[in-house]
């Protein structure tokens, strides 16, 4: 028998992600939303704190739908170009697992509320191509199993903790469009920023806000001609892009690997991801959807979605990210800090407000980039509660635009004006920054600066063209807030002459 050889191969990687959605309260109840809603920073509760009979599956009581995630749903889905189904009901998927209490999950099987649809991934030369969307659909989250006692003290045996069970959960999945581990990895961030950006997560990766499933399998060209296909395998509850481009990339190899040394393409199964192995290993094989006897649950009412309805969400949805990117790129701003703007709707109406009051679109983008975003970092917040309105970030641009305050004095002026109330020329001033552009006086400091330094003189006269540098650093040191830029152009000038 001929050794196989993989001449070349074709990966196909389809995604399921899973999206917890950041209402106040879960998906069938009036409990609060104790893990969708959470941010970083804040201590989770205590386990099993956040669940009502409803969560705990108690006899005798019945789900409610939570409207707000049904709207946060159909946001996410009419961002990615899905088509909104104007019926839709819910489906008892049913398994026994420990952090299942009533042993269903309710779901969406057949009808769900999002159907096919289109993402645009942005590419890193510029452009975009698109990932098919094949269906988004609601659902409640499932609790978790603890191996470690609250404290960090080891336990004999894993403990149920239910505050994530309920939680709303979008499960969106895509066709098999994406191609390699990177590109899987790039979905995964673009998607985070989408979601964030409607405002429907919080899409922290650490807090488990959203958890990424790639679907792989390659078709694999042999030394013949012929092709072979591997068996789909599923990666579970990647929740990291790194992790999600590595663990994507390993299985590719492992398939292609034991191919060619076995002949076998597997079999459909579900794996998990072992990092300090830095590798795949099995879990089981797949179930298929039969395995979960899924039936309409009696004890929910449909969801019907109106054209005003959904024309009201259309309307708070505003302008995408990717357009407002491809505006702010028209506006002049490179393609690396359009990108940047638009994938936080906060930054982005920020950025837009400051241009309105009368800022250059690039210096405000540079003003916002470097010290707003310095700023809400250092105090653990967003651009817009730093307390600093878009029209003073203007007035800063402005100052800089005209040589009235150098680009390297921005950042202490910026600062200041965060904590004060007082005109921006008034704090420039007071903190020296206001430059001198009075030509005689600019002159006079170069004069004096040439006729006690005749060897910087000689060195560029003789072609030494450093020695210009050298020539503005003196006149700045001479005079206190001198216009660089001017001291440069005038010594330019009389040294010419």
């Amino acid at each position: 028998m001929s050794q196989r050889k993989c001449v070349s191969y074709r990966v196909l990687v389809g995604m399921e992600v899973h999206v917890q959605l950041s209402t106040k309260s879960k998906m069938f109840t009036g409990v609060a939303n104790a893990s969708g809603a959470l941010r970083p920073g804040q201590a989770p509760p205590e386990p099993n704190s956040a669940v009502d009979p409803v969560i705990l599956g108690l006899p005798g009581v019945l789900p409610v739908i939570n409207r707000r995630a049904v709207e946060y749903a159909i946001r996410a889905g009419l961002a990615m170009n899905c088509r909104i189904a104007s019926f839709t009901k819910w489906d008892r998927k049913s398994y026994y697992y420990p952090d299942l209490p009533k042993n269903y999950q309710i779901s969406q099987y057949d009808l769900p509320l999002c159907g096919e649809g289109v993402f645009d991934l942005p590419l890193e030369g510029g452009g975009s191509r698109p990932i098919r969307i094949r269906r988004a659909h609601l659902e409640e989250d499932a609790g978790k199993l603890l191996h470690e006692a609250p404290g960090g003290y080891p336990i004999e045996h894993s403990i149920v903790d239910l505050n994530r069970a309920g939680t709303p959960l979008l499960e969106i999945v895509t066709e098999p469009d994406l191609t390699d581990g990177r590109e899987v990895a790039a979905f995964g961030a673009e998607l985070q920023k989408l979601v964030q950006y409607l405002g429907v997560s919080e899409g922290q990766m650490q807090m488990g806000h959203m958890r990424f499933e790639p679907n792989i399998n390659v078709h694999i060209t042999d030394q013949d001609g012929q092709v072979h296909k591997t068996a789909i395998t599923e990666i579970k509850n990647l929740n990291s892009f790194s992790v999600l481009e590595k663990a994507t990339s390993y299985e590719i190899a492992r398939q292609i690997r034991e191919w060619e040394q076995t002949g076998s393409l597997g079999r459909k199964s579900t794996f998990g991801w072992d990092d300090s192995a830095q590798a795949t290993f099995l879990q089981r094989e797949k179930e298929e959807a039969h395995d979960y006897r899924y039936f309409p649950d009696p004890d929910l009412p449909p969801v019907t979605v109106d054209d005003a309805w959904l024309e009201r969400l259309k309307g708070e949805i505003g302008e995408l990210p990717a357009a407002r990117r491809a505006r702010f790129e028209r506006m002049g701003l490179p393609a690396a800090d359009a990108a940047t703007l638009a994938s936080s709707r906060a930054e982005a109406d920020f950025f837009d407000q400051a241009v309105a009051a009368g800022g250059s679109a690039r210096r405000v983008a540079n003003l916002l980039l470097a010290h707003g975003r310095r700023l809400a970092n250092l105090k653990a917040t967003t651009m817009d509660r730093l307390g600093i309105a878009p029209g003073r970030v203007a007035e800063i641009a402005a100052m800089i635009d005209a040589n009235e305050v150098s680009a390297s004095g921005a950042g202490g002026l910026f600062d200041r004006l965060v904590e004060s109330d007082a005109p921006a020329r008034q704090i420039a001033a007071e903190l020296g920054l206001i430059q001198v552009s009075d030509s005689g006086a600019i002159d006079a400091a170069i004069d004096a600066v040439i006729a006690a330094n005749p060897k910087p003189l000689q060195d560029y006269r003789a072609g030494k063209q450093s020695a210009i540098g050298a020539l503005v650093g003196m006149v700045m040191k001479s005079g206190r807030g001198l216009n660089p830029k001017l001291v440069q152009q005038r010594l330019r000038e009389k040294l010419g002459g």
